[in-house]
């Protein structure tokens, strides 16, 4: 059990880490970067990165998710984003980039009220697939009850139910609350459900039948939850108790084996390598991806909780552009801050550790070393 702080003498707290505080131990044997391996099995599907593109409109647009996917990842598709709201977002795209910082989040409201279009939803989807490339598309858990069948019937091979903080158990009184365990169990499509933080919360989101959940409260570098909420858990503790859930859970359900995707807080290849070696099987990207000079964003990066009509939880932040997706991913780099060639730097830690595989990088020493990135 992790030592406890005294807040004061009503409150006591437990020390937890960000990515920022832990760095791993090279290992006694290192091997060649060409003997190893970054693919991974997500259900029935084999991706060659351990990488997801995070559903922001900054991020992923039909284009972009087939872009990510023909590289090796999967994009994933907000479904409630301006790609289902209008038939051709780029004046909304444009009036976001070019809005002044005070007027920012105003102007996010405003192109966020048009409705979502299930013919929309449709088309985006079967773009996608038509490319042959993994369809994967985000609904938040107040809209899942309302588009699912859309989603199903548009041929979608994962479902991605993510929001800042879901749970297996929501109480309401005004409204008949998404049952996930009934959700997921009668439905064919692998769901993927997140953000949760904690080992009891992930424990009952693995007991819904989920194939993978997602670690943080997502938005990441344009999240002001910790601000407007109070709420936070830094990302390596928080991906290593999860972690802990799913060991815990495999003992319970006689071998079934949940995959752990790090979602948020990794914004560039060191985090990346930092979220597998605290147990994540993949790592699900936003602002790193919103560099790319394809990206929709044109370097700026914003969340869905970013243009919450009576709420806002988010910033439209400026990111930069720093590559190509395929650089971003693959290489090659001329910078050394670890925003490009992620899966490069990955590879090369592998071979570092001496680990063959990212599930064999789970089990690399750790130790706690903070520094400030600044």
């Amino acid at each position: 059990m992790s030592a406890e702080i005294e807040i004061g003498r009503s409150k006591r707290a437990r020390q937890a880490y960000s990515f920022d505080d832990i760095a791993l131990v090279p290992a006694r044997r290192t091997r060649d970067t060409r003997d190893v391996r970054v693919g991974w099995q997500l259900d029935a599907y084999h991706l060659d990165l351990p990488i997801l593109a995070a559903p922001m409109d900054s991020v992923v647009s039909p284009e972009t998710a087939i872009m990510v996917g023909r590289l090796g990842g999967v994009g994933v598709l907000d479904l409630e984003g301006l790609w289902t709201r209008y038939e051709d977002p780029s004046e909304a795209l444009a009036r976001i980039r070019q809005a002044a910082p005070e007027d920012a989040t105003r102007v996010l409201q405003e192109v966020y009220r048009p409705p979502v279009q299930p013919e929309l939803i449709r088309a985006r989807l079967a773009q996608i697939k038509e490319a042959g490339v993994i369809v994967a598309g985000r609904l938040s858990p107040a809209q899942t009850q309302r588009h699912w069948r859309t989603v199903v019937d548009a041929g979608a091979d994962l479902f991605v139910i993510r929001g800042s903080a879901v749970s297996a158990e929501h109480v309401s009184g005004s409204a008949e609350p998404l049952n996930l365990k009934r959700f997921i169990y009668e439905l064919d499509v692998p769901v993927l459900v997140g953000g949760v933080t904690t080992y009891t919360a992930a424990l009952h989101l693995m007991r819904t039948g989920a194939a993978a959940v997602l670690v943080g409260q997502g938005g990441g570098a344009s999240s002001s939850v910790r601000q407007v909420l109070g709420l936070h858990m830094p990302m390596a503790t928080a991906v290593a108790d999860v972690a802990a859930a799913r060991r815990d859970f495999m003992d319970e359900s006689g071998g079934r084996y949940v995959h752990v995707i790090a979602d948020g807080s990794v914004g560039n290849s060191g985090d990346v390598v930092k979220a597998i070696a605290c147990g994540a099987d993949a790592v699900m990207l936003g602002a790193a991806l919103a560099r790319a000079e394809e990206a929709p964003g044109g370097g700026y990066h914003w969340g869905s909780e970013s243009r919450h009509e009576r709420l806002p939880r988010g910033y439209r932040s400026h990111v930069g552009t720093v590559g190509t997706m395929e650089q971003i991913l693959n290489g090659p780099s001329d910078r050394v801050d670890g925003t490009l060639n992620i899966m490069g730097a990955l590879r090369r830690t592998l071979a570092t550790t001496g680990y063959a595989d990212v599930k064999e990088l789970q089990r690399v020493d750790v130790v706690v070393a903070p520094y400030d990135p600044s």
